[in-house]
């Protein structure tokens, strides 16, 4: 038999009504505390709209870590593969990277136009993209350099920049690759006049002071017989990653019901990845056979 009648279930309906009721309000008054004040000190560093995002990754103090860690002068291959593998890992974790450009100890990363990705708040880009680059580069470190202990931890800084069309992104990207060719060649040149000629690195400096491309280039083939054009393209271009389909292929085995034992097959999955290109940013070639990095709707 029920134990209450009509008006002591009404009576009770009602007097937990009252107390949730209290609750609730209690709740609201303890989660907007006379503290939550100090949030309107935080600055607004949501990104304009429409507009490229491009965080771009520097090593700090590179020069004092490539030194303490013997990396090969002028380019060091391992380091060079080392940090794509960080940008492949980044790009991987925040998909809306449509490119990636790296050289030397920097990566630039450019999220599409109308990315939301988190409130398209500046500092979530860039600290992010900077905490994932730099534990993974802690973390593949062991891969790359086998012989080589990690004897301090990498440090890297960032910043955000917003370009407002297609054709101004174009013109960061050539930048930067303009610069890896710029500072590539004077390197090429200057390491050869210390390990082959036996210069100072003062005395190499002041062969080189005043000095054009053409210049360079002579001194290398002329001295040296190295034509700089057959320098391997990942040094004098830098590295680009798109995202492309591949094959993925894998052995695993399926046990059916009606078999004792479980029979192994190759199964080949597609996936899109992210993936090393050493080409030409500056002309028109690369973004005519990649039309969809800058195609309206990223």
């Amino acid at each position: 038999m029920w134990p209450f009648n009509a008006a002591e279930i009404g009576s009770r309906l009602a007097a937990t009504s009252v107390t949730l009721r209290r609750f609730l309000r209690l709740g609201v008054t303890m989660a907007k505390s006379k503290f939550e004040y100090v949030r309107d000190f935080e600055a607004d560093d949501t990104c304009l709209p429409h507009c490229w995002v491009v965080v771009r990754l520097d090593g700090r103090n590179f020069h004092r870590f490539a030194e303490k860690h013997n990396f090969a002068k002028p380019n060091d291959s391992r380091a060079l593969n080392l940090m794509t593998k960080c940008a492949q890992t980044v790009m991987e974790e925040l998909e809306d990277i449509v490119i990636a450009y790296g050289q030397s100890d920097e990566y630039s990363f450019v999220f599409r136009q109308k990315s939301n990705w988190f409130k398209r708040r500046a500092s979530k880009f860039m600290t992010l993209v900077a905490s994932q680059f730099a534990s993974s580069y802690v973390f593949y470190w062991p891969d790359y350099f086998e012989d080589q202990p990690l004897l301090y931890p990498p440090g890297f800084d960032g910043r955000v920049v917003l370009y407002p069309s297609n054709q101004t992104l174009k013109d960061y990207l050539s930048w930067r690759q303009a610069d890896c060719h710029i500072n590539n060649l004077y390197n090429t040149v200057f390491w050869a006049l210390i390990q082959q000629s036996g210069l100072t690195p003062v005395q190499a400096q002041e062969r080189l002071k005043g000095t054009v491309t053409a210049d360079k280039n002579e001194i290398l083939f002329s001295e040296f017989h190295i034509n700089y054009n057959d320098e391997p393209q990942m040094y004098r271009k830098g590295t680009v990653l798109v995202w492309q389909k591949v094959d993925e292929v894998k052995t695993q085995e399926i046990r059916l019901p009606e078999e004792m034992e479980g029979k192994k097959m190759t199964i080949t999955r597609t996936r899109t990845r992210p993936l090393p290109l050493y080409c030409d940013l500056i002309g028109d070639a690369f973004w005519k056979e990649h039309p969809d990095i800058l195609e309206e709707g990223n």
